[in-house]
């Protein structure tokens, strides 16, 4: 149900998860399709299109919560050519079946292909398995990705930047209780 519209908007699905709770969190991860930077307004337009999808469809026959956002910086690694845009950066994946008794590793991606993606180790070793035989995947926050993802316009603004301070914030919640008329606060 997300990826034709996903695609109608010019953005690819990069990870659905459904989270537990009393009430189900339905967590849609969007990017721009080729990884173009995307914002806010993307995750909004393409939540207020998909909402009466879902309504129409009852894919959760419980109460559930919607939440759309993009992958972030140190973004999950789900698709086949998601490591391949990331050869360079340190990642850490977790494999379905344990590989000589371990399943979880960390390292440098190193390349993506048909034999697999290849994740060097730190005792320089390599991993090489295909993204169907992991069960999870991202990059590491390191300040090389960070280094990239302001170079290509993915970073969010940063404090300090040109344009931060006209950014809208919420008020903080002890603002809030300050300013309480029920209280006198």
């Amino acid at each position: 149900m997300a990826d034709p519209l996903a695609t109608e908007l010019g953005l690819e699905v990069v990870r659905i998860r459904v989270m537990g709770g009393n009430r189900p969190l339905l967590q849609i991860m969007i990017e721009k399709a080729g990884g173009a930077p995307t914002d806010v307004e993307d995750c909004a337009t393409f939540s207020r299109n998909l909402s009466p999808i879902l309504e129409a469809e009852d894919p959760i026959s419980e109460a559930y919560r919607l939440e759309v956002s993009t992958p972030g910086i140190d973004r999950p690694l789900t698709r086949v050519g998601d490591f391949g845009r990331w050869i360079g950066h340190l990642a850490k994946i977790e494999l379905i079946m344990p590989l000589e008794g371990r399943r979880r590793f960390q390292g440098i991606i190193r390349r993506e292909d048909d034999a697999g993606v290849a994740i060097e180790l730190d005792d320089e070793s390599e991993l090489v398995a295909h993204v169907h035989e992991m069960s999870k995947a991202s990059l590491i926050l390191t300040d090389e990705l960070i280094d990239a993802a302001a170079s290509d316009g993915t970073l969010p603004p940063q404090p300090g930047d040109e344009d931060f301070d006209s950014l809208e914030t919420d008020e903080a919640e002890s603002d809030t209780l300050e300013n309480n008329p029920e209280t006198g606060a």
